[in-house]
């Protein structure tokens, strides 16, 4: 009787042949996952070998770290630290002086002279500015400095101590930047006066400082003849500062300029 295979038919596979299919099917993931392990071994290896061969480079570059970072905090400690507390008790006589000038009717000049050159042993703000320098207190002296000498119409000593002046806040830097402006009007240097008192008044809208500048901007491109850009300045503080003191009077300055 004749013999046929019925498609897609397959014999049944002796169990020793399947038992022998199982065992190597088992030993290729065994071997597959013993690759990756050792793969991984190799790696770990790899990494530990670089680490002995640089021991000295990687302990030098921690070292280098916690150096820099022990000294830094010792320098903080023992030399910043105090050297605020200099600076900073040096700063009162001169402060003194200073504000003993801006109240005086009489002797305004020599109290900022004073303030500036010291006095009664004391540092003033030019010995402090210069012996203190990276100090709060040496920063804050070039404004003071810069003050003093603009009071005292040294107009290009103001300029460089108040140039010099740097800080985070924005009232007082607008201050500094309208006292440079102030500088170089009563220079007769109308357009870099103007320049400052556009940056004073940009630095930091506030009810304070930016009518204040805004004002002098104005005022001061009107002398230089330009009437639309002094314009723009006066209707500026009529619109968004009406409650300050610089608006008292921004109508008849509108109606000049327009």
């Amino acid at each position: 009787m004749a013999t046929y295979n019925k498609r897609g038919f397959k014999a049944p596979k002796p169990k020793e042949v399947e038992d022998i299919e199982e065992n190597i099917d088992v030993d290729v993931k065994d071997s597959t996952t013993a690759e990756v392990f050792n793969t991984l071994d190799e790696g770990a290896s790899r990494a530990e070998e670089w680490v002995v061969r640089n021991q000295k480079y990687i302990f030098g570059v921690v070292g280098a770290i916690a150096f820099v970072t022990v000294g830094y905090l010792l320098y903080q400690k023992f030399v910043a630290d105090p050297k605020e507390f200099e600076a900073a008790d040096e700063m009162f006589m001169a402060q003194q002086n200073f504000q003993s000038a801006l109240d005086s009717t009489t002797s305004k000049d020599s109290l900022f002279t004073l303030a500036l050159n010291g006095a009664d042993g004391k540092f003033g703000f030019l010995k402090i500015a210069e012996h203190y320098s990276g100090t709060d207190a040496g920063n804050l002296a070039h404004y003071y400095a810069g003050i003093a000498y603009l009071n005292l119409g040294k107009n290009t000593e103001a300029i460089s101590y108040l140039d010099k002046f740097k800080s985070d806040d924005l009232i007082i830097s607008a201050l500094a930047k309208g006292a440079i402006g102030d500088a170089f009007a009563q220079k007769n240097q109308l357009k870099e006066a103007l320049d400052y008192y556009k940056k004073a008044a940009e630095m930091n809208e506030n009810d304070l400082t930016t009518p204040r500048f805004l004002l002098k901007a104005g005022q001061t491109a009107f002398t230089l003849g330009n009437k639309a850009e002094a314009l723009n300045y006066f209707t500026q503080i009529k619109e968004k500062y009406e409650s300050a003191p610089e608006a008292r009077n921004i109508d008849g300055l509108i109606g000049m300029a327009q």
